[in-house]
């Protein structure tokens, strides 16, 4: 059994490693590479995007949103708990998706503020590999399904609210924290 090496503490850094980018910015729309080596660089990465993550309070983040255009998440849904410790995932792949679909709120580290309801499966089985490049897959349900789906489409340089079906909801909380909907690109 290897360990982490990636272990991070839990804590808000006041100059974190990584800019996190807002919508708006091109650099969220870029679909991100296939990492073709798990090396300590790519270690690195996942580190200083945890120490980000957690600085921002959020449970999920993806390279681009650090515009790193490369196909790495990093997910805690339990960033209180010390002993929970973080999923780094590369390259994930969704193999399968439930037929149940849930609705909930999401947000979203780049777009500060705005809380809206997303339609999504409710389960999801992801292969993908870890930060030592061993091949991996898991089965998630309720909030990491939800994480990992969010995160996971920032890959392919799509954003939550690229999926809310309430248009006016919206474009209401868009313009309450500063954000065009402009920015907005939805999703057929």
């Amino acid at each position: 059994f290897m360990a982490s090496e990636v272990l991070v503490e839990k804590k808000k850094l006041e100059n974190p490693p990584l800019e996190i980018h807002y919508l708006g910015d091109r650099a969220l729309r870029y679909p991100a590479k296939r990492i073709t080596k798990v090396d300590a660089e790519i270690r690195e990465l996942a580190r200083q995007m945890l120490q980000t993550m957690y600085s921002a309070e959020g449970i999920g983040l993806a390279a681009p949103q650090v515009a790193i255009h490369k196909q790495l998440i990093v997910i805690d849904c339990e960033p209180d708990n010390a002993a929970n410790p973080p999923l780094i995932l590369v390259n994930p792949t969704i193999k399968k998706a439930s037929r149940d679909i849930c609705v909930a709120q999401e947000g979203c580290l780049s777009i500060p503020g705005v809380y809206l309801d997303v339609k999504r499966p409710e389960a999801i089985e992801v292969s993908y590999k870890d930060e030592h490049g061993r091949p991996k897959t898991i089965a998630a349900t309720g909030l990491l399904s939800r994480a990992i789906q969010h995160e996971m489409d920032h890959l392919t340089g799509v954003l939550f609210v690229d999926r809310v079906e309430n248009r006016l909801a919206l474009a209401q909380e868009l313009d309450k924290y500063g954000f065009s909907s402009q920015a907005v690109q939805p999703v057929a």
